[in-house]
């Protein structure tokens, strides 16, 4: 596991992570299987053009989940210092049977609080995006830092 970032140093606005991911049928399969939504619309093309969708969908749970993981690495792979994590879902993310569907990813600091109760604490917001276009609004990530680089808090 690596060190654990710490607020020190860490600016406004900086980009902390950065990530595409390519989201595949089989993925929503796996996904379908772990959580128990096994909607066709998620599978079956047939299914989701019969209720005008315009292809299958990934499910949003997956893609928010996706869209957290890179904030995690960051974290040096401890996903227990994520304290709140909130989207809204804005976009479907349609997952072309051969190519998947990329998503792209990029993680800011939104604001920084270090002096919050039990450590120091940053809100990451998460810029997600399908086809140039946001597919999570307000996807924010409330996180604990460590008070200084280095630190094993």
């Amino acid at each position: 596991m690596s060190a654990v970032p710490a607020i020190a140093g860490l600016e406004l606005g900086a980009i902390v992570a950065e990530r595409t991911i390519v989201l595949h049928r089989d993925h929503l399969v796996r996904y379908a299987g772990a959580s128990g939504d096994f909607n066709p619309i998620h599978y079956r093309d047939d299914a989701a053009a019969g209720v005008g969708l315009p292809g299958v969908l990934a499910h949003g749970m997956l893609t928010m989940g996706a869209a957290v993981q890179p904030v995690v690495d960051w974290l040096g792979g401890d996903s227990g210092r994520v304290l709140d994590y909130q989207v809204k879902f804005t976009r479907p993310v349609v997952v072309d049977p051969r190519e998947g569907a990329e998503v792209s990813i990029t993680a800011k600091a939104g604001a920084l609080e270090p002096d919050a109760e039990g450590g120091p604490v940053a809100r990451i917001d998460l810029t997600v995006t399908y086809q140039d276009q946001t597919v999570l609004g307000k996807a924010q990530v409330r996180v604990r830092l460590a008070a200084d680089a280095g630190a094993a808090s």
